[in-house]
């Protein structure tokens, strides 16, 4: 019940930018609490970024805080994440999800929808 639509392409060189983008299709999810997820190669699923329904209350991974931002805009039913700087580490494929409740969630069970996901690189 969530697209995602990548912007950019999906192919980037190190210390590259893209921003990525996740439409709600099924339903409206302007007082959910959007997340961002990544899932590298035989690896778990890991949390990215969450964003709360006001838009102004965020959380990072350390491993993306001062490179990615998460953000909203509930009148067009839209998640983004602009990563900037990327690493070869960042290299994964990226969902977003929600959560039909309001707070703070960081764990890929806590969420009620799912993007069908959309593969970053980050290769010279």
């Amino acid at each position: 019940q969530v697209q995602l639509v990548k912007s950019g392409g999906g192919l980037v060189q190190p210390g590259g930018s893209l921003r990525l983008s996740c439409a709600a299709s099924g339903r409206t999810f302007s007082s959910y609490t959007m997340g961002w997820f990544r899932q590298a190669p035989g690896k778990e699923r890991e949390f990215v970024a969450t964003i709360r329904w006001s838009g102004a209350s965020t959380y990072y991974a350390d491993s993306v805080k001062g490179r990615f931002t998460i953000s909203r805009d509930n009148p067009k039913n839209t998640v983004y994440l602009q990563m900037n700087s990327l690493k070869p580490e960042d290299t994964a494929v990226y969902y977003c999800a929600a959560v039909t409740s309001s707070g703070w969630y960081y764990r890929t069970y806590e969420y009620d929808y799912w993007g069908q996901g959309t593969q970053v690189t980050v290769s010279s």
